[in-house]
């Protein structure tokens, strides 16, 4: 299998059947064997019969239901889990992705890449509530992590299998994949997609996913730089909260000795303590954080490296 296109449904009974017709005129032409699997996160609406008769019509079209509504996330994990391509893209339901873009992601990642991801350049969403949040947090995801990408946002990305089949989603972190996969060297390369303005249905998007996105990036900041060396993370921490509490308790004596003024009435002794208790904490935290990680590596026979080819071996 070459090719598996993952698709996430929510309540988008109006778009199906065109989006259908889409990703089979665009896949029209190929030599390969392709898949496309839709996951029905749970829809309420007319979703999942519409899924049903596609798939009796199609045997590459294949359908996964959800019991209950779990999340976009979760959705395409399950759909990168259950396929069988070499190359996964991922792409939403509601027709804003176009699958004619399919081939184009193709050709790139045949160049080397290990990553593509989609640039919606010219976006046809509104201004105030999805254009400027999301470019305001991709500037910041960019920054964070060090891939710089123009569009974290965009579902529509290409994946070679081995770079995510190892992968567990959480949260809303299938938009933060290009900057987790870079960890272990992936090369991520970026296209300019065409985005069309939703026809049928209703955005599940707002402002408050652009603010979970943000706090799943400093989940996979801590993932990424200090996975297999926690007590860097909290021990940094934890040293400049013990210096800050030296400063303080010379600070302190400092008014003493000068100006004659009284513990009592000044609340660095205070501080000073309080600095010293909280940074020892932090120490304490990287030291139970270092005893976890090695139950997870070596428990698990988990690898702390990637390998990207053998030979003679």
């Amino acid at each position: 299998m070459k090719l598996s296109v993952v698709i996430p449904i929510y309540n988008e009974e109006g778009n199906l059947q065109e989006l259908y017709r889409q990703i089979k005129s665009a896949l029209s032409g190929v030599s390969f064997d392709y898949e496309v699997i839709a996951i029905n996160d749970g829809s309420t609406d007319k979703s999942e019969q519409i899924l049903k008769e596609l798939a009796v019509r199609d045997k590459n079209f294949k359908v996964i239901n959800f019991r209950g509504n779990f999340g976009q996330t979760a959705a395409i994990s399950a759909g990168i889990n259950l396929s069988q391509g070499e190359i996964i893209i991922p792409m939403d339901g509601d027709r804003q992705n176009d699958p004619a873009d399919i081939p184009q992601f193709l050709s790139k990642i045949s160049e080397g890449f290990d990553v593509v991801s989609g640039w919606r350049k010219n976006r046809k969403d509104k201004l105030l509530t999805r254009k400027i949040p999301s470019w305001l947090a991709n500037r910041l995801i960019s920054l964070i992590t060090g891939v710089k990408l123009r569009d974290y946002g965009c579902t529509m990305k290409a994946y070679r299998r081995e770079t995510v089949q190892d992968i567990h989603f959480y949260g809303e972190m299938h938009r933060l994949m290009p900057a987790y996969v870079s960890w272990p060297g992936a090369k991520i390369g970026e296209i300019i997609v065409h985005h069309r303005p939703r026809i049928a249905g209703r955005t599940k998007y707002g402002i408050s996913r652009t603010l979970r996105v943000i706090l799943d990036l400093l989940t996979v900041k801590f993932l990424t730089k200090y996975s297999t060396r926690p007590m860097h993370f909290f021990g940094y921490i934890g040293y400049w909260l013990l210096s800050l509490s030296i400063l303080s308790g010379i600070w302190a004596l400092l008014l003493k000795i000068i100006r004659g003024t009284s513990f009592i009435s000044t609340p660095l002794p205070l501080l000073t303590v309080f600095l010293v208790l909280v940074g020892l904490q932090f120490i304490l935290m990287g030291l139970l954080a270092e005893i976890l990680i090695r139950i997870y590596y070596e428990t698990g026979k988990k690898s702390t490296y990637s390998i990207k080819e053998r030979i003679n071996i």
